[in-house]
């Protein structure tokens, strides 16, 4: 969806071709994945990062265009919403120190904007939803002025046909009714591209889907929304309902949302996913370069990716044509923030979790009905490191509730596996694991720090004045890739 259109309006012939296209590439990818040898590789690692900009009062600063003509960057992009920026990192090959290197790149990138934003009296500031930010700053006032997005944000109303209704209860509770997509502005992720061999794609795919609630609960880092302390990863409920275009009755509620964990686990492979994708969800953008898929070599398979690209699942099968194509899972479930270094952690974390099971799956997934899966990544969105998760116990042969930090202690020894096996020379190993093990025995995230400060802060000053404090607290500690576990909650 980040790709520029020109075209802004469609008619029904436009959805019809397009729907062809979609079958056509469907018939294409099928054909791509019987080729020996197709998308076999190494694995490499990429990520991009999203962030807000922030003004001297650690309020939304509305100026990412601004930003973006003067960085002169190819792998920065604009976002849905003024005060947001992502950055698109390279992938990085398999290597001894993949994780550190990223981080590396990332510091890089970060002190970059850092030193272009401050020439613009303005900070940027990796956070899953920023705690300042206030009704005010939303609207389509707010949503960046590129045609893509305006047309996205006019076929999500159009579809739903009335207002966006956002209902989320946590420690507090906000309902409210929002007639734009510029909610879905408010969250900022940290999303991670794991490359995947074809063969290995749905083992790899549900190991994903199966250990993503523990990443998640150790990542939350997005606990308040609009001044009130909501769940510990609001993005997760926010996301979903801030573009659900179904509406609020019984019968529409029956078809799944554009945001989505998913229907359960994969059978055979990539294709599934794409398909499921083609028959469930109408389009969105009819839009597609023919010329492009009639001149390449490698199956471009433009309307599948776009389309692919409409449909928000919380982990994305991913087709490639790059370096001869290839197939990657985006996990899309991580906050931005606190840090780089916590990022990286996570990232490491979820790499070696989906290697060192994958090749347990067919194991495992007897004894775990899909819709436990799912519900484990609400109860780790809700409540993160406090959460209790349903988990199964091959030994046993049945399924346990656990808390989630003992499944993730208990998993160490599996992530370890998982990391030799991606090629992870042993220093970086124990650097990223030692890092994930500190965490989790200080018991702490960016969720919990938020919410520990905020209740004192609040306690001292007003609820907007404390608001502004804590993103201050943060920021400070954030610029200084200083791990979440060795903040100081003292105020």
């Amino acid at each position: 969806m980040g790709t520029d259109i020109e075209k802004t309006e469609f008619s029904d012939e436009d959805y019809s071709k397009f729907r062809q296209a979609l079958h056509r590439d469907l018939h294409a990818l099928q054909k791509v994945l019987e080729q020996p040898g197709f998308g076999e590789g190494a694995p490499s690692f990429g990520a991009e990062l999203e962030l807000y900009i922030i003004d001297e009062l650690a309020s939304p600063k509305a100026i990412n265009t601004l930003l973006y003509d003067a960085m002169e960057d190819e792998q920065l992009t604009l976002e849905l919403n003024r005060f947001n920026l992502e950055y698109n990192f390279q992938p990085i090959p398999q290597q001894d120190a993949p994780f550190s290197l990223m981080r590396q790149h990332m510091l890089g990138a970060l002190a970059r904007l850092t030193d272009l934003a401050h020439t613009h009296q303005a900070r940027v500031l990796p956070i899953g939803i920023l705690p300042t930010l206030k009704r005010e700053d939303m609207g389509m006032h707010a949503i960046t002025n590129l045609p893509r997005y305006h047309v996205l944000a006019r076929e999500l109303r159009n579809k739903r046909g009335e207002d966006f209704h956002v209902h989320i209860e946590g420690c507090e509770q906000l309902d409210l009714r929002w007639s734009d997509v510029s909610l879905e502005g408010a969250n900022t992720s940290f999303q991670f591209h794991y490359r995947v061999n074809p063969k290995d794609f749905a083992n790899a795919f549900n190991a994903a889907q199966l250990v993503t609630p523990l990443v998640l609960a150790l990542a939350a880092n997005s606990p308040l929304f609009l001044g009130q302390q909501l769940w510990q990863e609001t993005r997760i409920a926010l996301f979903k309902q801030s573009i659900d275009t179904r509406l609020d009755d019984a019968l529409a509620k029956h078809l799944p949302a554009r945001v989505l964990f998913g229907l359960g686990w994969v059978r055979d492979g990539i294709h599934e996913l794409f398909a499921e994708g083609t028959y469930l969800f109408e389009p969105l953008l009819p839009i597609w370069d023919q010329e492009e898929e009639h001149n390449s070599a490698v199956p471009q398979l433009a309307a599948l990716r776009l389309h692919q690209g409409s449909i928000w699942s919380w982990n994305r099968p991913i087709y490639d044509p790059a370096d001869g194509g290839h197939l990657r899972i985006e996990l899309r479930a991580l906050p931005a923030g606190p840090t780089p270094s916590d990022m990286i952690a996570c990232a490491a974390l979820h790499s070696g979790l989906i290697r060192g099971l994958q090749d347990s799956m067919r194991e495992l997934l007897p004894a775990m009905p899909f819709r436990y899966a799912e519900q484990n990544f609400y109860r780790a969105a809700k409540h993160g490191l406090d959460a209790t998760l349903i988990w199964p116990n091959p030994q046993r042969g049945q399924l346990e509730e656990r808390p989630a930090i003992h499944i993730l202690q208990c998993l160490m020894p599996t992530v370890e596996a998982g990391l030799h096996k991606l090629g992870v020379g042993d220093a970086e190993i124990r650097q990223q694991c030692g890092l994930i093990q500190a965490t989790l025995a200080q018991n702490t995230n960016g969720a919990r720090w938020q919410t520990h400060m905020y209740q004192q802060l609040k306690t001292q000053l007003s609820r907007e004045e404390a608001l502004r404090v804590l993103a201050e607290r943060y920021y400070e500690n954030s610029s200084q890739d200083l791990p979440v576990h060795q903040w100081s909650t003292l105020v």
